[in-house]
């Protein structure tokens, strides 16, 4: 008896035993997150998903690349949907996208489907993300996801006998370091060593490198700055540190069978089409110098008139009403009156500026030049409406925090301040949940609306 894995994208799986087809954490949208093209290429064949008959869905967590409406709005809306999720506001807004079986997922619960039994571990960020152990025809499979495990379930996941696939997230991702990229520390590329050692215990069979199946825009220089890792680096890194491990490259639509003996290819799947040439890898480039925002916000469309007034009456009120309301930055650096130059792109590379003194949870306007600059950000005026209307994540935003040369005393102390603490993503993204998925069901339902 055997076990066929196949890839979908990124995350996503299905693994079918017998009757039984279970996807994890499944996509079915090129770009999805909006801005995240799969890398290798492909597309795919939307009324054949519509016809497939899911025994279950499970998904690890909330993060848009893992949890997208428009991908679930193809599947059955009896399918089970099994969530690991803190927040319950999601489940209320699967059931309005339609789905009557929606379960929340609890750490070490054990579920049985068909022949499957699935066990959801806990993740370094608990609060966050979910591992998934799968049990089924005599096989014991770890899904890492795209999460890090801690020392506790890593002890606990050592008592769990033989591994014989672990899906390991192959890519560190350098997400928070393009945000200010004249800041932060070159490096090589360079496979965390807790993910050889973690691996060296697990001693799996097999391991497919998992998660980050995307680029960016194809003139983003992302492309060569957030994707350290490439595929053969990993294979040969940890082939060579896990001498009994064999890494098998698994691209979209691609399946393989496993037994307790050996892995064999199966037939693609036929509902995914593979665009273009599938062997590409990642290229980075450590010592790229990026462009400028200017440059950036041309590649974007214009705004119109309704959304280009949205994001400026945002900057002049909802900005500074957002910001108190939140608690003050952690940073003691802000303690003490900072000037704050928040600079918008237009589409034509055109500039508006706002200035802002903030203290603690203080935010208020001031003219330029009232003090000097302890703090900068730039952001594409697009990308700024995206964010704030459309639910669009950080890592395709293309702020740039700190790009300047501030006073001697100001350069002192501003190098080690975490630029999460940065004003415009403290007010975009704190206390906000679901905003992606939200945008999604409003558009969904209203289409389906008209659909009858």
């Amino acid at each position: 008896m055997s076990l066929q894995v196949s890839r979908i994208l990124h995350a996503g799986y299905v693994f079918q035993n017998n009757q039984t087809m279970i996807a994890f954490d499944p996509l079915f949208e090129n770009p999805f997150s909006r801005n995240c093209y799969a890398f290798p290429d492909v597309q795919f064949d939307r009324e054949a998903i519509q016809k497939i008959n899911f025994s279950a869905i499970f998904i690890s967590h909330f993060h848009d690349d893992h949890c997208s409406f428009e991908s679930l709005n193809l599947i059955d809306r009896s399918t089970p949907i099994y969530v690991f999720c803190v927040f319950d506001e999601l489940f209320y807004l699967l059931n309005e996208l339609g789905f009557s079986q929606v379960h929340s997922l609890k750490i070490d619960e054990s579920i049985v489907i068909g022949d499957f039994e699935i066990i959801t571990r806990r993740a370094l960020d608990a609060e966050v993300d979910s591992l998934f152990q799968i049990k089924v025809a005599g096989l014991n499979i770890l899904n890492v996801v795209d999460s890090w495990i801690d020392e506790e379930t890593m002890q606990l996941l050592l008592k769990q006998g033989v591994w014989d696939l672990v899906l390991w997230p192959f890519q560190t991702m350098r997400e928070i370091e393009v945000l200010a990229p004249t800041r932060a520390v070159q490096v090589m590329p360079e496979i965390p060593h807790e993910w050889i050692q973690q691996l060296q215990l697990l001693n799996p069979r097999y391991v497919v490198p998992s998660s980050c199946q995307f680029i960016q825009q194809s003139w983003s220089w992302y492309n060569h700055a957030m994707f350290p890792v490439t595929y053969s680096q990993f294979k040969k890194e940890i082939e060579t540190a896990v001498p009994k491990t064999s890494v098998l490259r698994l691209n979209p639509s691609c399946s393989f069978l496993l037994d307790s003996k050996n892995l064999t290819k199966a037939s693609p799947l036929k509902w995914i089409m593979p665009q273009g040439n599938q062997d590409v890898d990642y290229d980075y480039r450590p010592h790229l110098i990026p462009p400028s925002t200017k440059e950036i916000a041309q590649h974007f469309a214009a705004l119109d008139q309704l959304s280009s007034e949205k994001v400026f009456n945002y900057c002049e009120h909802g900005l500074i009403e957002k910001f108190r309301s939140l608690d003050a930055p952690s940073d003691s650096y802000f303690n003490q009156p900072r000037i704050w130059r928040l600079s918008l792109f237009d589409h034509l590379g055109q500039i508006t500026s706002y200035f802002f003194r903030m203290q603690k949870s203080s935010l208020e306007k001031v003219v330029e030049n009232s003090a000097p600059l302890g703090w900068t950000t730039e952001i594409p005026l697009t990308q700024f409406y995206a964010a704030l209307e459309l639910g669009e994540a950080l890592t395709s935003l293309y702020i740039r925090i700190n790009d300047s040369v501030f006073d001697e005393e100001i350069e002192k102390k501003i190098g080690s301040i975490d630029v999460i603490e940065d004003p415009l993503i403290r007010c975009l993204f704190s206390d906000v949940f679901g905003a992606y998925q939200k945008n999604q069901l409003k558009r969904l339902l209203k289409a389906n609306q008209e659909n009858f």
